[in-house]
């Protein structure tokens, strides 16, 4: 006698009639699937640093044009993840993180075979519009995808480390392929890596539902333009100065334009940054706390990574090495961090994790010129790394953890967005203070007030999320 259930169907568990082996199967690969973009855009924030000497004698950039190989993704990026996260509660989250995907995917093939300066900023342009595009919807479909809560737990944990981890492993393979191969595959790289994802996305990660609606022009326009005044201005403010006229307008612009947005976002029935978003206390706490831990972080990429080349004297490689200790930090931690969750809550662990960073920057910040890797750095990178994967995930949790599904991408673009301007803040503050105190001719002079400056930041991080404390303390009773 023939079965009645379809060929088709997967069998079941013969005593509870349900398919938990491949439900799990299918959500894992979906997650990892998706955290695989994620990791691909975190690389291209550090991957290309290293190869700019290469880059700037291989197509004969000028010194001002080179630093528009990294800032014209960083323009981009940052100005336009608001508005992909819009697009995807909009539009459908798969659907625009597979456009973005597609559009990173072919710029990083037209980057790597550009032969002039400005084929080159185009195509890293492209890139930052399509990660723009792409990025909210990493966090929105890993969150959404979830079944349950501990789940979206361990997603955020992973998303945190691969964002951050994924930063250092972006200098160990771009100086693995400069020094081995050429600057070209420092592009080359998310080609295969974005093929497969495109391939393997719609099948294993679910589709969320679209929140048709008028779409919020205005807001858009004013979101985006905010975003890229800002950067611009910070992005230029260490070279022509805070008191400038380029930075002063710069700013100017972007003032102008918040005030333009939220007038917007008040009257319009679909608006870009819902304004509930914003009601939430722990929700702006935990925007606060990434921004200021992502802007000090900023101290690790930029001044660590010349100490070790120019002081140290390593090479492309063996500096990007040099941060495998810090990594491994953080992947550590993000399998620990969501039992630490589940059991203390966000604001004990966001307290400890930056006054641990804070130690890590006061301990850097005594490296001198006859110093050793092993002596002077490595410590304080591994300290870094473990309290860096400590931060990021409650931090996050916060921002992403209550939000309404509908506002899931909105909400995922505003976190991301935050991080890039703490990080153009940061960077901005830090390389104002360590030039102030430059000699010409030495790299030392100067790294102490600036890794001060990091240490600064994560203080007012502590601060912040001490103000969480309380209510975090009543969540969590409760939740027992």
């Amino acid at each position: 006698m023939p079965s009645s259930r379809p060929a088709s169907a997967p069998p079941t568990d013969t005593l509870s009639g349900h398919r938990p082996q491949r439900r799990v199967s299918s959500q894992t690969i979906g997650i990892a699937v998706v955290l695989v973009v994620q990791l691909m855009l975190a690389l291209d924030t550090t991957i290309v640093n290293v190869a700019l000497p290469r880059i700037g004698s291989g197509l004969h950039f000028g010194p001002a044009g080179l630093s528009w190989v990294l800032n014209a993704y960083t323009l981009a990026f940052g100005g336009l993840l608001l508005l992909g996260g819009r697009l995807g509660d909009t539009y459908g989250r798969l659907r625009v993180f597979e456009t973005g995907l597609a559009l990173f995917t072919a710029a990083s093939l037209a980057g790597g075979i550009a032969d002039t300066p400005g084929l080159l900023i185009a195509a890293r342009t492209a890139q930052g519009v399509g990660a723009a595009l792409a990025a909210p919807g990493v966090l929105a479909l890993l969150t959404t995808n979830a079944p349950d809560e501990s789940a979206r737990h361990r997603a955020l944990a992973l998303f945190s480390a691969v964002s951050i981890g994924g930063s250092t492993l972006g200098l160990v393979l771009g100086g693995l392929v400069t020094e081995y191969g050429t600057w070209r595959w420092t592009l080359f790289i998310n080609v295969p890596l974005g093929l497969a994802v495109l391939v393997l996305a719609r099948r294993f990660v679910t589709e969320t539902p679209r929140r048709p609606g008028r779409f919020d022009t205005v807001g858009a326009t004013a979101a985006t333009g905010a975003a890229v005044a800002v950067v611009w201005a910070l992005i230029g403010a260490p070279d022509h100065g805070w008191a400038s006229p380029r930075t002063v307008a710069g700013f100017a612009i972007g003032v102008v334009c918040v005030v333009v947005l939220v007038v917007t976002e008040r009257r319009v029935s679909g608006p870009l940054l819902p304004p509930a978003l914003f009601h939430s206390r722990r929700r702006l706490g935990g925007l606060a706390v990434t921004a200021l831990v992502f802007g000090s972080q900023m101290s690790i990429f930029f001044l660590v990574v010349q100490y070790l080349q120019r002081v140290l004297h390593f090479s492309p490689l063996r500096a990007g090495l040099a941060f495998v200790p810090m990594t491994l930090g953080i992947f550590v931690m993000s399998r620990i961090t969501p039992r630490l969750l589940a059991r203390f809550g966000q604001a004990p662990l966001l307290i400890t994790g930056t006054l641990g960073l804070t130690v890590s920057y006061v301990w850097l910040a005594d490296v001198g010129s006859t110093d050793t890797y092993a002596a002077a750095v490595l410590g304080p990178l591994v300290l870094n790394g473990i309290f860096a994967g400590l931060t990021f995930m409650p931090a996050a949790s916060l921002v992403v953890g209550d939000v309404e599904p509908e506002h899931a991408g909105s909400a995922s673009g505003l976190l991301q967005t935050t991080q890039q301007l703490g990080g153009a803040i940061g960077l901005a503050a830090i390389v104002s203070v360590y030039a102030a105190g430059a000699v010409p001719g030495a790299f030392v002079p100067g790294v102490r007030t600036a890794f001060f400056t990091a240490g600064t930041l994560t203080v007012v991080a502590c601060l912040m999320a001490s103000l969480l404390y309380p209510a975090d303390r009543r969540r969590t009773l409760v939740s027992r």
